[in-house]
């Protein structure tokens, strides 16, 4: 399994609107790929005042670039929500099972 994190900063002035977007537009955009098991979205807190997130997990590598493209280490940004972001980064990792039992 693949974790990708998607980090944006966006500025103050534009986050609510950004919020709005990103529920509206990126998360169905992501929720339309086979293989996708989760996906949370985080807003800022008093100590990352204007960085969003977006964690996915992905079955495989393969549905990852189903999704992304061949050039799926670098950040997926839908068409309309490229103006609200003034930097991004996006990484990836296998998962590890936990044993929780």
């Amino acid at each position: 399994m693949i974790v990708r994190i998607f980090k944006a900063i966006i500025p103050t002035e534009l986050h609510i609107e950004f919020e709005i977007k990103f529920k509206e537009i990126s998360v169905p955009v992501v929720k339309n790929y086979k293989g996708l098991i989760s996906l949370e979205i985080g807003r800022p807190t008093k100590w990352n005042p204007q960085e969003f997130i977006m964690i996915s997990q992905w079955e495989t590598e393969k549905d990852l670039i189903e999704f992304a493209g061949q050039n799926w280490n670098q950040a997926h940004i839908p068409k309309g929500m490229e103006k609200f972001i003034s930097e991004c980064s996006v990484s990836h990792y296998e998962s590890i099972v936990l044993n929780t039992a």
